[in-house]
């Protein structure tokens, strides 16, 4: 088990090769989440872009030369990836990372970048981590665990010493959960210097491994899985981390991707930080009630990361505004005849909603003859507006429809 030495031991190890990172008070969730204060630990602006390399470096500075010399190898989706090929560049120590093929592109540039040899291997972290394990029998490289190695949880145990003097009066911690690494370091220094201070994780629903081997008291492998939160799909937790949690951990929640999704929007749009779906899913739980007991508590909450492909973003925010009501297609049925179809731009103008694509097509309409169907994609204002413009177009004798 990581002590609190261990952890204060790597605070004075890393010092300020690592970023500090703020943790401002949030005005913009504190209603919708009901806490008496909501704090956000913005690890997503880190070197990085994730809290991955204090471990990474913590580990790193602990090798012996001899290890050093050698070289190091990890498998990883992402984030531990960016994390360990930047400060092993640093430390001038040669270094190969093992990612899923799946992996996004801006994580594997970015490792690349670093100096890292990229290998893409298997379509999840499991079949990565393999294949890694195999290099590293064949390399005689040292193999860095991105979190079942308690040098890494120690590192990332780090966060926790900042929030108590960033925040010496929360109540709870809201932390996600893969392996278990970053919410097993953390709570150990909360818990060992405050007891009451309540540790809440939260997992993806479509793979929540470290709430299974809670519930079935032991570790337990799921089946591999999908979600857009990639840097918290582990199959298998750790052993290290599965004992730690069971020690320090109040409670583990689980959202799904519907819900990941609209927290990636929200904390782009209110608080105008880019988050990855695993960084955002705590904001996830809180919004939709998930952590009941944080309501009228200090709340902090630890945005993990940033590295977030920017054509996920796209389609996020895209979805986004479709369950907003500020992006919809309407399907509009009108007779098939000359000026018709510049009546209805006309009145979709009046109302003042945007057209951003039109279609229109005779061949292929399932309509009678003399009528056509219109497919139009607009922007407006929301809900109410919606249904404003419908009942105006409808006036025209049109039969007007939403398309979901």
């Amino acid at each position: 088990m990581v002590t609190l030495q261990d952890i204060e031991a790597a605070q004075q190890r890393i010092g300020e090769a690592i970023h500090r990172s703020p943790c401002p008070r949030s005005e913009q969730f504190k209603d919708i989440t009901q806490c008496a204060a909501l704090y956000c630990k913005m690890e997503n602006l880190q070197r990085t872009g994730a809290f991955k390399e204090r471990g990474a470096l913590n580990t790193l500075l602990s090798l012996t030369p001899e290890e050093r010399a050698r070289g190091v190898i990890a498998a990883s989706a992402g984030n531990h990836a960016q994390g360990l090929a930047y400060h092993a560049g640093r430390q001038g120590i040669s270094s190969i990372i093992v990612m899923p093929e799946r992996t996004p592109i801006i994580k594997a540039s970015r490792t690349r970048a670093y100096g890292a040899q990229v290998v893409l291997h298997g379509s999840n972290f499991d079949e990565a981590y393999a294949e890694a394990l195999r290099l590293q029998e064949h390399d005689g490289r040292v193999f860095i665990h991105p979190f079942n190695d308690p040098r890494v949880i120690a590192g990332q145990g780090t966060i926790g010493l900042e929030l108590l003097e960033q925040c010496p009066h929360m109540d709870m911690v809201v932390v996600p959960i893969g392996g278990g690494g970053l919410i097993s370091g953390v709570a150990c220094a909360l818990k060992e210097t405050n007891p009451r201070i309540k540790i809440i994780g939260v997992q993806a629903s479509a793979i929540a491994s470290m709430k299974a081997s809670v519930d079935a008291g032991q570790v337990t492998e799921l089946p591999a899985g999908t979600t857009i939160a990639d840097g918290i799909a582990v199959r298998r937790p750790g052993d290290y981390t599965f004992e730690m949690i069971r020690r320090y951990v109040d409670d583990i929640v689980t959202v799904d991707e519907e819900e990941i999704a609209n927290a990636i929007l929200l904390l782009l749009e209110r608080e105008k930080t880019v988050t990855e779906g695993a960084g955002a899913v705590g904001l996830a739980a809180l919004i939709n009630g998930k952590i009941p007991s944080a309501r009228g508590r200090k709340v902090v909450l630890l945005l993990s990361g940033g590295n977030i492909d920017v054509n996920l973003v796209s389609r996020i925010i895209e979805r986004g505004l479709v369950k907003d009501g500020r992006l919809v297609r309407l399907v509009v049925r009108m007779p098939d005849r000359p000026g018709m179809l510049a009546r209805l731009t006309a009145g979709i103008a009046q109302q003042g909603a945007n057209v951003v694509e039109i279609y229109h097509n005779r061949a292929f309409s399932r309509t009678g003859l003399g009528e056509v169907a219109v497919e139009v994609t607009l922007e407006t204002r929301g809900r109410g507006h919606i249904e404003e413009l419908m009942a105006s177009l409808g006036q025209n004798g049109w039969q007007v429809a939403e398309e979901t």
